[in-house]
């Protein structure tokens, strides 16, 4: 995800701020003390609501490294700080974190242009940044750092696996509706290369501002062109809204609707009626549970914490972007920098959703994609979709680290 153009902050000027800012070279002594990961992600905006899903269970990972004991004895400690969705705001943020408030690592971020932001400064300290949002770029040189991890999907990874899918079963006549920033225009790209292979035909690329509330105007035209399928590269309240006009305007009736991204917290704002029939990928979906141990694992505990719900997809990497760290702290026996990163590259972990692994080159998460379903009727407020298909780890389907500048 990113944030909107008037919050957009350049390349240059985040460059120009770290290094005004960064204090490089200083080692930070190592003590007795709480270790402290900070927790940038936008509280208030649009995203408000799947960022507070990552800071419970984000908690939940820092209640169980307390209770098994910490690391010899230390205690962890989640420090929130709401980034607003903007990358100046986060970044200003991140540099507090890891000056004012000696944060041993980061976590967090719900935007492309806000986790590179944050990236940039944790990088210049030296301190690892574990990102729990979907981006191309952040694997990629130059942004990527030895301190850079990425807990969350790409965006190739997921349309990918969402395209394959959609283009074999519901047909190759494509219209893309994608919000005009990063998120959007990576997610697009991923289905572009994928459909390329399979003969796809796009009959329309039509854009839309991030935190649009009317697409009265698209609709028609998009049923003019007699699409197969309508992507809608959109995240939050715009996905939830654009479905929700979609679906009032008859457009399922011709067309089946394919998100690269179909949210569990937008499918229950929405409800059944908006959603049903409408495909897409998930890094999580509570209901792997029957299958999955440790996705109950983390389930149960979420129940017990939170009145009975169940956790969010991008709730869920909240709480694995806190546990790798954690658990990566505990095999190297210290939170120093590089014992970290070395107990992290090429580890193989299953926390929430079955096997996973840090590919050493770029430090991406390689890992399964759900492909969902929204569904009427189900048994519980909490069981909206059906899992259709389910994409296996594979790093393969990863832009390769050729592909990113890494040698």
């Amino acid at each position: 995800m990113e944030t909107t153009k008037k919050a957009a902050v350049t390349r240059r000027a985040i460059l120009a701020a770290g290094s005004v800012l960064a204090m490089p070279g200083i080692l930070r002594a190592q003590t007795a003390d709480t270790i402290k990961i900070g927790f940038p992600v936008p509280l208030t905006g649009p995203y408000g609501t799947e960022a507070k899903d990552q800071v419970a269970c984000a908690q939940i990972a820092i209640a169980e490294f307390n209770a098994a004991g910490g690391l010899g004895g230390r205690m962890a400690e989640l420090l929130v700080r709401d980034d607003r969705l903007d990358p100046g705001e986060a970044a200003t943020r991140t540099i507090e974190l890891i000056e004012k408030d000696h944060a041993n690592f980061i976590v967090g971020s719900l935007s492309a242009a806000v986790q590179l932001a944050v990236n940039n400064v944790a990088k210049q300290r030296g301190i690892i940044y574990n990102s729990i949002s979907q981006s191309d770029q952040i694997a990629a040189l130059p942004d990527w750092s030895k301190t850079t991890f990425h807990e969350a999907m790409t965006p190739h990874l997921t349309a990918g696996a969402v395209g394959r899918y959609a283009f074999s079963h519901y047909g190759k006549k494509v219209v893309f509706l994608q919000a005009d920033y990063a998120y959007g225009h990576e997610m697009v790209d991923g289905f572009k290369a994928v459909g390329q292979s399979m003969g796809i035909e796009v009959l329309a690329d039509l854009r839309h501002p991030l935190g649009a509330t009317d697409f009265s105007t698209l609709l028609p035209r998009i049923q003019s062109l007699k699409p197969d399928i309508l992507v809608l590269a959109n995240f939050g309240r715009d996905q939830q809204i654009s479905i929700k006009q979609a679906t009032d305007f008859g457009l399922k009736k011709t067309t089946k609707i394919v998100a690269p991204i179909l949210l569990y917290t937008s499918r229950i704002a929405a409800g059944e009626k908006a959603f049903e029939g409408v495909v897409g990928g998930s890094s999580y979906y509570w209901g792997i549970e029957a299958t999955t141990p440790s996705a109950k694992a983390l389930n149960d505990k979420y129940r017990a914490a939170n009145e009975g719900r169940v956790p969010s997809d991008y709730g869920a990497l909240g709480y694995a972007g806190v546990r790798s760290l954690l658990d990566a702290a505990k095999r190297a026996g210290s939170v120093e920098t590089d014992k970290v990163i070395a107990a992290l590259e090429g580890a193989k972990y299953d926390s929430y959703k079955g096997p996973q692994e840090f590919r050493a080159c770029d430090h991406q998460s390689v890992q399964s994609v759900l492909i969902i379903e929204s569904k009427s009727g189900g048994s519980s407020p909490y069981d909206v979709f059906n899992v259709i298909g389910t994409e296996a780890a594979n790093a393969d389907n990863l832009l390769s680290c050729k592909d990113e500048g890494h040698v």
